[in-house]
């Protein structure tokens, strides 16, 4: 495994519209899809997502709708590799916390993986993830 695919990056794969996706499908089609993998992190976000969508619901269509992009999410969860934030990436997390990098914590957790595994970051956020020193990103939808 190469790259970890950042949370924005999984969602334009999930949504399969535009031009992004096309990029981003597109380039990935010239590696095998075992140097791809998905954080934990990235699951307990789209997980909370997928919570909120259920608990904002105002009818039934929109609990069912809730429930399906859950039951997606875990469908497209088995297909990638899934990291997870372990004693390593928790120790280069503590490292980025002490260094007091202004990045949202999941952020951090999803930097601090990709640090400790050596793994390429995907992801559309230069800004934030540009302050974590030595943490390699690219962003495949250009």
């Amino acid at each position: 495994m190469k790259y970890l695919l950042d949370t924005d990056h999984l969602s334009i794969l999930q949504r399969q519209v535009g031009k992004d996706y096309s990029n981003l499908s597109t380039r990935m089609t010239h590696y095998p899809l075992s140097d791809f993998a998905v954080s934990t992190v990235t699951f307990h976000e789209q997980t909370l997502g997928s919570h909120a969508y259920i608990n904002r619901a105002r009818n039934l269509d929109d609990v069912v709708k809730g429930y399906e992009m859950m039951t997606r999410l875990v469908s497209d969860f088995k297909v990638l590799p899934l990291v997870s934030f372990d004693v390593g990436a928790a120790a280069t997390f503590d490292r980025l916390q002490s260094q007091r990098i202004q990045l949202a914590k999941m952020d951090a957790r999803i930097a601090a993986i990709a640090l400790f595994r050596g793994l390429i970051l995907l992801t559309r956020n230069h800004r934030d993830f540009s302050k974590v020193t030595g943490l390699l990103t690219e962003d495949w939808t250009l």
